[in-house]
């Protein structure tokens, strides 16, 4: 079958097309998000009317929260950014739904004592939580089974204060199956009736690791994200993995042929808003990203933040696209194109959102184009609206 390229003129947004997906959302186009955090649980809730076949690289390297309790204790990837997206993603008008997510997103009491809550894990593990009751089988089967695992695994140091029930369902799933994330994703998708495809950019156990304009390093996300700990003031240099929390030393991960294969399925890649350096480029940090998405013939689209983050303190905007297209060029510098990597930055009208103002000399010579449009509501305001937004960028597809 030959393959060809075409080029064409698109509006923005497409109520005609918009329309014909929402009419069959089952046959919608592929969008894939390099993502991380909650910044998309907006976006992921509105597309499923429209597609369900979108796709969702997440970083596992979350260090902070209940994620770094079982880090510590399973030397295994973060699950926390993972479980928020497939249930962001779960259709909640199918039957037990509502269900599922409340047990998914309930967390353990911070207050109560360790044996208070070893009597609760019991109750869910025994299958007579009220919880766990109120999910319909097969899945309430499959969460009992998840509860009697991981109470099995857990050392009797383990801290369950604000463990997330979720989170000990997928970490449950990865020890049993041979430290995959892949197999329990993939069956709680099917089970919950997600509307798209989320997966690790890469199934490892690395931190994140940045170094600061000061000649300062940290490491951890959770130090870098102004979230948990107070915010950078000096400006990110650079940024890597590396092998745990008391080593910097740079590790080697690369993308599995499975994740490279997604990205070169995409109709569309976006490059959210979110953490910057924690959420977009540290899921272009794996060796092979880069590669896999220039050989991608579709639309590749950045969008800037207009809310503060904390971790592009010192950056402007036009400082943030350049950082953008060094790590998307990496695997191959002097043979990947800039249009072989991003095609499109989306921005809000009001310009004055945006931390310095955009090189229009340098994106013209490297052929990207800049589309301005109110993406922000009164009631959205500052962020982006996630409604807006999609109409973008599925007219684009």
């Amino acid at each position: 079958m030959p393959t060809i390229e075409i080029t064409r003129r698109v509006n923005v947004p497409d109520p005609l097309k918009i329309e014909r997906y929402r009419t069959a959302p089952q046959n919608g186009p592929r969008v894939l998000f390099f993502s991380g955090g909650t910044a998309l649980q907006g976006v992921s809730r509105d597309i499923i009317k429209y597609t369900h076949n979108s796709v969702h690289l997440i970083t596992p390297f979350d260090s902070g929260g209940s994620s770094a309790v079982l880090r510590d204790e399973f030397s295994m990837p973060a699950v926390g950014d993972i479980r928020n997206r497939l249930m962001s993603l779960a259709d909640d008008s199918v039957l037990g739904n509502p269900e599922i997510y409340a047990f998914f997103t309930h967390r353990l009491n911070t207050e109560a004592s360790q044996q208070e809550l070893r009597t609760e894990l019991a109750e869910l593990a025994e299958g007579t939580h009220p919880l766990i009751l109120a999910v319909p089988y097969p899945m309430r089967k499959l969460i009992q089974t998840s509860m009697i695992s991981i109470r099995n695994h857990i050392s009797d140091a383990f801290d369950l204060r604000g463990a997330s029930l979720g989170n000990l369902v997928l970490a449950a799933g990865y020890l049993d199956n041979g430290r995959q994330l892949a197999p329990v994703i993939y069956l709680f998708s099917k089970l919950a009736e997600v509307r798209g495809t989320v997966r690790p950019i890469a199934n490892v156990t690395a931190q994140l690791a940045v170094s600061l304009a000061n000649g300062e390093n940290i490491i951890g996300q959770h130090r870098i994200t102004g979230k948990e700990t107070a915010p950078l003031t000096t400006k990110i240099d650079s940024i890597w993995l590396a092998e745990s929390q008391q080593s910097s030393e740079p590790v080697s991960v690369s993308i599995s042929d499975r994740t490279s294969a997604l990205i070169n399925e995409a109709e569309l890649i976006c490059y959210p808003m979110g953490s910057f350096y924690s959420s977009v480029i540290a899921n272009l940090l794996p060796s092979g990203v880069g590669e896999s998405i220039a050989r991608t013939k579709c639309p590749k689209v950045f969008i800037p933040n207009t809310g503060t983050d904390a971790e592009v303190v010192g950056h402007t905007l036009t400082e943030q696209i350049e950082t953008l297209l060094f790590h998307l060029k990496k695997d191959a510098p002097s043979t990947i194109a800039t249009s072989d990597v991003l095609n499109l930055i989306v921005i809000d009208s009001d310009a004055t959102r945006y931390n310095g103002s955009l090189n229009h000399d340098m994106l013209s010579r490297e052929g990207i184009t800049v589309v301005s449009c109110d993406l922000i509501t009164n009631q959205s305001s500052p962020y982006i609206d996630a409604a807006v937004l999609n109409r973008i960028l599925l007219s684009l597809c």
